[in-house]
């Protein structure tokens, strides 16, 4: 079933586990998304970058509507990272159910305006809305970008934020990045920083650049308040490498007969994420 992302995620909220927002790239990224969940009996999100939403095509989204709409566990179809009212207002006419305005790289009065004007337009047609405060690190191996230098985000500024904007989920800044990290780079959260947010704030809190980062920080982050966390690299890496593999020692051309290795090794990831995230077989507590 296809629902909103609030509704999505207040259950997770009120039952304390986390729920994966898997970037999807292809047909194949949606098939392994969507047949893990439903193996693991786990509710997903559906994750797609504005790029990613321009090389599959509007009408690609037809498709996914229909087959998350379909299936008995709960899903949600969100863009990530929208640079533009246009960027939302494209998604939503595609049938997405939630969208996420960016605007963490503006001055603070400006993002507030911004995400204020998208909230106002999307809730009109139910929906939701996340923003992000503070800005994700870079490690260069992402096409969802990020900086040099991570700002983190203000606990009392945040609490601002969500007043004045009525935004629905909120994604903060605590160290993480896009990408994998390099080896030379270790990364570490300020976990004092999200327990600050989440005693000042009400709503689900996001955590972008999941991939790479250590299993017991990304726990701990959960048990203090993040229901949402964003998983790319981990799941295209393990795609891909196994596509190069299967490359390198045949010649073939057929993709029924490349992919679906590719898109088994994309799922092992999401199973693993999913454990990790406790949300296997919690699609019951959305049938009550």
């Amino acid at each position: 079933m296809l629902v909103s992302m609030n509704y999505l995620l207040s259950v997770a909220k009120k039952n304390k586990f986390a729920i994966g927002a898997f970037n999807v790239a292809d047909s194949s990224f949606v098939r392994a998304v969507v047949e893990e969940a439903e193996a693991c009996q786990a509710p997903a999100i559906i994750s797609i970058h504005p790029t990613e939403l321009s090389f599959l095509t509007d009408d690609f989204f037809a498709y996914v509507a229909k087959r998350t709409s379909n299936s008995p566990v709960p899903f949600v179809i969100h863009l990530d990272h929208g640079g533009s009212f246009d960027d939302v207002m494209r998604a939503i006419s595609c049938g997405f159910t939630s969208v996420m305005i960016d605007g963490s790289l503006l001055p603070y009065e400006d993002n507030v305006t911004l995400t204020k004007k998208v909230v106002e337009a999307a809730h009109s047609i139910g929906v939701s809305v996340e923003a992000e405060l503070g800005t994700i690190g870079s490690t260069g191996t992402s096409v969802e970008g990020g900086v040099s230098k991570v700002i983190y985000t203000d606990p009392a500024e945040a609490e601002d934020f969500v007043t004045r904007t009525g935004v629905d989920t909120l994604a903060v800044a605590i160290g993480t990045a896009h990408g994998i990290y390099p080896k030379d780079m270790e990364p570490k959260l300020k976990l004092d920083i999200l327990a600050d947010i989440a005693n000042r704030v009400d709503i689900p809190l996001v955590l972008h650049g999941g991939s790479a980062n250590p299993d017991e920080e990304i726990a701990s982050a959960i048990e203090i308040g993040i229901q949402k966390v964003n998983i790319s690299s981990d799941m295209k890496a393990a795609y891909f490498d196994k596509c190069r593999e299967i490359l390198s020692e045949n010649t073939w051309w057929d993709p029924n007969v490349i992919y679906p290795d590719c898109i088994d090794a994309a799922k092992e990831v999401i199973r693993t994420k999913m454990k990790l995230f406790n949300s296997i077989n919690k699609v019951e507590l959305y049938l009550q």
